[in-house]
C-alpha cells in the first residue's frame, strides 16, 4: 500500500485529475455566479483561491512528478491550498450559521497592492455578496458547507499521499 501510494504521487495522470477536479469546482462556481446569478461574498473569492492554489498544485505536479523537488513543491502547495480553503470554508459556514452584526466577513478583498485581483479580473475576483446570506442548497448543505467536505477530502488525500511519501516501504515476499 505504502508502495502504491509513493507510485501514485509518481504519475502525471493522479495530479491531471487532482488539477480536472479543481477545474470543476472553478467551473462550479462561476456557473453559480454568472448564470444562476449567485453573487460571491468576500469568503467565497478567498476559497476561490484556495481551489486555484489546489489546481495550481495539480499543473506543478504534472510537469515533472518523477523529480521529488517539484512533486514535494505540488504537495506542498496542494497541503497548504486544501487546509487554507478548509480553515476558510469553516469560518464562512460561522457566518451562515451564527450571522451577528459582530461576526460579519470584511466588505472588500484584502489583495496585495502589487496584485489587485478584484480590479484585474473583477468577473472572477470582485465580491459583491454577503457572507451570511444562505443563497442555494443543495441537500441541505449550503455552499461553504459542502466546500469544507471538498476541502476536507483534498487535504485527507493529501496526508495519506504525503504519508505515503515519507514512510519507507517494506517488501514482504
Amino acid at each position: 500500500m505504502i508502495e502504491f501510494l509513493r507510485r501514485i504521487a509518481s504519475h502525471r495522470l493522479a495530479w491531471g485529475l487532482l488539477a480536472a477536479s479543481a477545474l470543476c469546482f472553478e467551473l462550479c462556481a462561476l456557473f453559480f455566479q454568472h448564470v444562476l446569478g449567485l453573487h460571491p461574498c468576500v469568503m467565497c473569492i478567498y476559497e476561490r483561491i484556495a481551489i486555484l492554489g489546489v489546481f495550481a498544485a495539480g499543473l506543478l505536479g504534472m510537469v515533472a512528478p518523477e523529480k521529488w523537488y517539484l512533486r514535494w513543491s505540488a504537495m506542498l502547495l496542494w497541503g497548504y491550498s486544501a487546509f487554507w480553503g478548509l480553515k476558510l470554508a469553516l469560518k464562512h459556514v460561522d457566518y451562515q450559521v451564527n450571522p451577528s452584526p459582530f461576526n460579519v466577513c470584511e466588505g472588500f478583498v484584502d489583495f496585495p497592492s502589487w496584485a489587485p485581483l478584484d480590479k484585474w479580473v473583477p468577473w472572477l475576483f470582485f465580491p459583491d455578496g454577503d457572507c451570511s446570506e444562505i443563497s442555494w442548497q443543495f441537500l441541505s448543505f449550503s455552499m461553504p458547507q459542502w466546500l469544507v467536505a471538498i476541502f476536507a477530502a483534498y487535504l485527507l488525500v493529501f496526508a495519506v499521499v504525503a504519508i505515503g511519501n515519507l514512510v519507507k516501504g517494506r517488501c514482504c515476499n
